[in-house]
């Protein structure tokens, strides 16, 4: 399987937005408007859709879920104490880590579906679907709370407020109510989904300044080593801890080594952090992933 086919197309939507806004008249004035675009409209949309569209089997795959939100927490309480370890956390700016933690736990939604489509067709994607309903509420919840306990806003306010995680949350329970969208509306919003991944990933590259990894490289290197080694490794331990059939530990395998969430710019932007730092770092984890994904599916994968 080539992945490089899946995440090139990513990589660069980021380097379009780079150059757009660096050398043409579509300045940093024009991408703000469109990170406000994204994540109160477009990328809330997508997720709604992403988890309405396909029926949620709860029961069947419960081991599945178990290991998938088991992985979950472990990657986020492994982002959390990264300023607390002896050796590491006097080299951690508290308030870039506050924004860049969820770089080790979030994921691509959008390649997730596409690879577990081609890993195993109609039934991979019920599987990762049910992985998305079930894990998103939670990285969301886990990507905010840094972010709002830092800046001193209220956690509860910030979660009611929060877009993505409303749309997630309402998804997830009109999912599991039945309910579906009707056909006429389904080209709508389809096309808005893909405007938000494109959209998304454009004002991640127009955000990004590399040279601002040069501050926190103990920090960058430390997230990305939690979600493109860690979190594959620890899906293959939880594989066989919950008893996943094949196809289900290959879906667990590929959520784990999925490249970050582009969203993860566009949150922490509109919550006011470094904004610049975590592009920096989707971009970076968009190309680790080329590795990550041939170590889970190729090597993990058959021992």
């Amino acid at each position: 399987m080539n992945y490089a086919q899946l995440l090139i197309p990513d990589f660069s939507l980021i380097l379009c937005g780079y150059l757009v806004c660096r050398y043409t008249a579509l300045n940093r004035t024009v991408w703000q408007q469109v990170e406000s675009l994204v994540y109160f409209f477009l990328f809330p949309v997508l997720l709604f859709h992403s988890i309405v569209k396909s029926p949620l089997d709860l029961k069947a795959a419960s081991g599945l879920i178990g290991a998938g939100v088991t992985l979950g927490v472990l990657a986020i309480a492994l982002a959390y104490s990264l300023p607390h370890l002896p050796l590491l956390g006097r080299h951690i700016d508290r308030r870039d880590h506050a924004a860049s933690a969820q770089i080790a736990f979030r994921f691509n939604s959008f390649i997730a579906l596409a690879l577990a489509e081609r890993i195993a067709g109609a039934q991979g994607l019920l599987l990762i679907a049910v992985l998305i309903g079930c894990c998103v509420p939670l990285f969301n919840m886990g990507a905010v709370w840094p972010m709002a306990r830092h800046s001193g806003t209220h956690f509860g306010r910030e979660m009611v407020r929060n877009p993505l995680i409303l749309a997630t949350a309402s998804g997830l329970a009109a999912n599991l109510a039945g309910f579906r969208l009707p056909e006429w509306a389904e080209p709508t919003v389809t096309r808005i989904g893909s405007a938000s991944l494109a959209l998304g990933l454009m004002a991640a590259g127009a955000g990004m300044q590399l040279g601002t990894l040069a501050k926190g490289k103990v920090l960058g290197v430390s997230v990305l080593a939690i979600k493109h080694a860690l979190m594959p490794l620890a899906a293959w331990a939880l594989a066989r801890l919950f008893g996943l059939s094949p196809t289900e530990t290959a879906v667990l395998l590929a959520f784990s080594a999925m490249p970050t969430a582009s969203s993860c710019y566009v949150l922490a932007a509109r919550m006011g952090y470094n904004g610049a730092y975590v592009a920096a770092l989707v971009t970076l984890s968009t190309l680790l992933a080329l590795a990550s994904l041939p170590l889970a599916l190729g090597v993990l994968h058959r021992h």
